[in-house]
C-alpha cells in the first residue's frame, strides 16, 4: 500500500536494479509501515534510442534529450542513468545528487549538465562501451511517481592507433627482394586492413599481408603488425609506405616513407696482387705457346711449295751463267787458264750450286789463282 508521509521523511533508493520508496517517518498504522514501488525499465517500450561516441581516456556524453515541455521544477523530478547491467551511474533526487545509489565503478567519474540534460562520463575506458538508459520521473504527489521520459544511449569507444612504423628485417637479397615489417599500437577497435604500398616514378602497387593482432588484457587496446617480402629493383627509386585502415568509415593512417635509392653502376674492381702473380706465368706460357704455334705453321707452309725453290735455282743458274761469261771475257789468251775456267764452269753447272754471284766469282778467282800456280805438265 502507498505510504503517506511528509516529503522529507521519504527516501527513494536503488536496490538490485529497482527503485524502492522506503518509509523513513511515522505513518498511519492502518496504512502499513512501508511500501515499495518498482520501476521495471526493461519492460518499457517506445523509448527513443541514439548513438554516442567517445575516445579512450576522454569524456563521453550520455544525453537524455528531455525538453521539459511543462517546465517542471527540479524539486519534483527524479533523474538517473543506469547501464545495461542496471548499475547506476548518476542520480538526481529532487534537485540534489544522491551518491548512495551510484555504483563504485562510476563514482567520481560523472557530472550532469542540467542545461541540456546530458550526463558526462569522464576517463572513458574500453569497458565503458555498452548500452545506457536515462529515466526521468515526475513526483506529482505523495502517492507515487510517473515516468515521463526514457532515453537509450549506445556508447561506442575509439582509440587512435599510432602512426604505422616500418622496420627493415633484412637487406636486399640476390633476387631483388627486401624483408620489412610494420606495426601500430594502442588502438581500438580492431582495424579493418593493413597493407604495404610501393611507389615508383611510374606506378603504385599494393601488397597485402596477414595482420597479427594482440589485445592488452588490462586496457583492451589492440597492437597490430604485418610482415612481407617486397620486390625492389636495383635500377629504380622506390618509396615504401605502410597503410592502416582502422574502420571502413575512418581515415587511413600512412607511415613515413621508407625510401630505397637506385644503385649506381658498379665500378671495375682492382685485381689483387696475388691474382696477378698467379695469372702472369699462365699468361706468359700461353703467349709462348702461340708464338711457337705460328712459327711452326709458317715453316709448314713453306716446305710443300717446290715452285719457289725451282725459281731460286733458275735465278741462281742464270747468275752463274752470267758470271761464267764475265770470267771468260776477263781471262787472258792462255790455253791452260781457259781450259781451267771451262772445267770449273762445267763442274759448277753440273752440281747446280746455289751460291750467289759474288760467292761464285770469288770461288772462280780462287780456282784461277790455284790454276795459275800449278806446275806445267
Amino acid at each position: 500500500m502507498p505510504c503517506f508521509c511528509v516529503p522529507w521523511e521519504c527516501h527513494w533508493a536503488y536496490t538490485s536494479g529497482l527503485w524502492e520508496l522506503r518509509w523513513m517517518g511515522i505513518c498511519d498504522s492502518t496504512m502499513g509501515l512501508s511500501t515499495t514501488l518498482f520501476v521495471m525499465a526493461l519492460l518499457l517500450s517506445g523509448a527513443a534510442s541514439m548513438k554516442s561516441q567517445a575516445y579512450f581516456n576522454k569524456i563521453g556524453d550520455l544525453p537524455c534529450h528531455f525538453t521539459n515541455p511543462e517546465n517542471i521544477s527540479l524539486d519534483e523530478l527524479v533523474v538517473f542513468w543506469q547501464n545495461q547491467d542496471k548499475l547506476v551511474l548518476y542520480e538526481l533526487f529532487r534537485g540534489k545528487e544522491n551518491l548512495q545509489s551510484v555504483d563504485a565503478n562510476y563514482k567520481d567519474r560523472t557530472s550532469l549538465d542540467q542545461d541540456n540534460w546530458t550526463l558526462r562520463l569522464h576517463n572513458i575506458q574500453i569497458k565503458d562501451k555498452r548500452l545506457y538508459q536515462c529515466f526521468i520521473y515526475h513526483r506529482k504527489n505523495l502517492q507515487g511517481m510517473n515516468l515521463i521520459h526514457q532515453n537509450d544511449i549506445d556508447l561506442s569507444v575509439l582509440a587512435n592507433f599510432s602512426q604505422p612504423e616500418i622496420m627493415l628485417i633484412s637487406n636486399r637479397t640476390e633476387n631483388s627482394y627486401i624483408n620489412v615489417t610494420c606495426s601500430s599500437v594502442q588502438g581500438y577497435p580492431e582495424p579493418a586492413k593493413m597493407y604495404f604500398q610501393l611507389k615508383t616514378m611510374n606506378s603504385t602497387s599494393e601488397y597485402d599481408a596477414v595482420m597479427e593482432i594482440i589485445q592488452d588484457n588490462i586496457t583492451g587496446l589492440y597492437n597490430v603488425s604485418i610482415s612481407s617480402s617486397l620486390p625492389v629493383f636495383p635500377e629504380t627509386n622506390v618509396s615504401i609506405f605502410c597503410v592502416l585502415q582502422p574502420e571502413p568509415t575512418q581515415t587511413e593512417l600512412f607511415s613515413q616513407p621508407y625510401s630505397i635509392d637506385a644503385k649506381p653502376p658498379q665500378p671495375l674492381l682492382p685485381v689483387p696482387d696475388n691474382v696477378l702473380l698467379t695469372a702472369l706465368p699462365v699468361l706468359l706460357l700461353v703467349v709462348c705457346a702461340m708464338v711457337v704455334f705460328f712459327i711452326t705453321l709458317k715453316k709448314r707452309k713453306k716446305k710443300p711449295v717446290p715452285s719457289h725453290e725451282c725459281e731460286v735455282i733458275r735465278v741462281e743458274g742464270e747468275e752463274s751463267e752470267q758470271a761464267k761469261e764475265r770470267v771468260e771475257n776477263r781471262v787472258p789468251e792462255r790455253s791452260n787458264e781457259a781450259q781451267c775456267i771451262l772445267n770449273i764452269s762445267k763442274t759448277d753447272s753440273d752440281l747446280g750450286a746455289v751460291m750467289q754471284s759474288k760467292e761464285i766469282s770469288s770461288g772462280i778467282r780462287e780456282e784461277k789463282h790455284e790454276c795459275g800456280t800449278q806446275e806445267p805438265f
